[in-house]
């Protein structure tokens, strides 16, 4: 068995080649893996399918299942993302900030890769392969640990990257996985700041935590999401009702999905109860406040109850949301304030006034403007992939694609100069 150091002595050794590799030879890796991807449906299906009957054998909560789950559809879109990452510009190289100082030196910044990255993470199996394809384009060695939960869907996974990296004529340790469900293996990941350059864990607030508390590596958070959308006094009430759904139900087991509405009081009476009334056909339950409550008296649901005390500290992951009356802009910024885990917020209203103060108060990753919150994802945003939505303030915040993936050097150009 490889020792957890000498996968990072690996990952070291193939950055080196794989950071200095050219567009079209990464490009090509990643075509290859998108054809093998949909040649290989049959087989992947096969193997996720044990995981996902492990899973609910094992009581894994349906939003865990959900995410660990594969089929031809998700499939279809992992390879199309890989297409789109191949597609997109290779940042690495890319000159930026030229200038040419009074004493002649001539100065730029120049992006190259970060390294080596370690990709923590639980369920999703498509992680493997946007992290595996992100990388591989940015120039960046990955290792790999996801949990227990869908070790066979990674490995199958993994299978195929190794083969499209060996077809095209890269690095088989520039993507390696960890195979070992001992968590001991992940501790060890984390203390190896000798070849190891950032941490990145996609999971519950557990392991976001336990990766913080542990690693002697810079670790990179983020994708939990407890997420908001207002709905001023000014909205379209009838253009807001789909908005609402959409943020809430076209996937509820993800981070970008709605948790908690906030209405204005001067509507809440009139637009609460649609808002229940059209939910409540999709199977959505509520958790509403008293003002709440009260704006359904005259037409009551028995899918709303009363908010418990951390309901609005709760980042669903299922068909529950959170209903709270608030009287004006600002009662709705100081609760994202107080609530948010600075993820994915939004207005909807027809007040440009009030969208530029949302826009500037708001202090999350992703802040929207009549859209639905399901927009924040690497794909949606025009990045091709992601490996992670970051809600940190430092390097990058939001979508994680290439560019997040990338760092820069000062390439300083003389003639002969010496400092005087």
């Amino acid at each position: 068995m490889v020792t957890i150091e000498e996968m990072g002595q690996r990952a070291r050794r193939a950055f080196g080649v794989l950071a200095a590799a050219p567009t079209e030879q990464k490009n090509a890796c990643l075509e290859g893996l998108a054809r093998s991807i949909e040649g290989e449906q049959a087989a992947l299906l096969a193997a996720n399918k044990l995981d996902v009957e492990a899973a609910k054998a094992a009581g894994l909560s349906p939003a865990m299942v959900d995410r660990l789950a594969l089929s031809d559809l998700r499939l279809a879109g992992i390879a199309a993302d890989l297409r789109g990452v191949a597609a997109l510009p290779d940042p690495v190289g890319e000159v930026f900030e030229q200038q040419t100082l009074p004493n002649g030196l001539r100065v730029r910044k120049q992006r190259v890769a970060l390294g080596v990255i370690a990709m923590i993470y639980e369920s999703r199996p498509n992680v493997t392969i946007d992290a595996a394809g992100l990388g591989i384009k940015t120039g960046n060695a990955v290792i790999l640990r996801g949990g227990s939960e869908t070790v066979r869907s990674n490995a199958a996974l993994v299978d195929l990257v190794h083969r499209a990296l060996a077809e095209s004529g890269l690095p088989e340790d520039a993507v390696q996985f960890v195979d070992d469900p001992d968590r001991a293996r992940v501790g060890e990941l984390l203390r190896l700041n000798q070849y190891v350059d950032m941490v990145i864990p996609r999971g519950g607030a557990g392991l976001h935590q336990f990766c913080r508390d542990t690693s002697n590596i810079p670790v990179m958070t983020g994708g939990i999401g407890i997420c908001h959308l207002y709905v001023d006094e000014t909205a379209d009430l009838r253009a807001a009702l789909p908005v609402i759904r959409n943020a809430k139900i076209q996937r509820p087991t993800v981070c970008n999905a709605l948790d908690t509405l906030l209405v204005d009081r001067k509507i809440a009476g009139a637009f609460i109860p649609q808002v229940v009334e059209l939910l409540a056909k999709d199977g959505v339950t509520f958790r509403a406040d008293p003002e709440a409550l009260s704006a359904l008296r005259g037409s009551p649901s028995p899918a709303a109850l009363p908010a418990g005390p951390q309901d609005f500290d709760t980042e669903w992951l299922s068909l529950v949301l959170g209903l709270k009356v608030v009287g004006g802009l600002e009662e709705a910024l100081g609760h994202i304030a107080a609530h948010s885990t600075a993820h994915s917020d939004g207005i909807l209203t027809r007040s440009d006034e009030n969208a530029r103060r949302f826009v500037a108060a708001v202090d999350s990753a992703a802040v929207y403007v009549n859209a639905s919150t399901r927009f924040t994802d690497g794909a949606q945003l025009g990045l091709g992939a992601e490996v992670a939505i970051s809600t940190q303030r430092v390097h990058a915040r939001g979508p994680m694609g290439l560019r997040e993936l990338t760092t820069y050097k000062w390439v300083i150009e003389g003639d002969y100069h010496v400092r005087p």
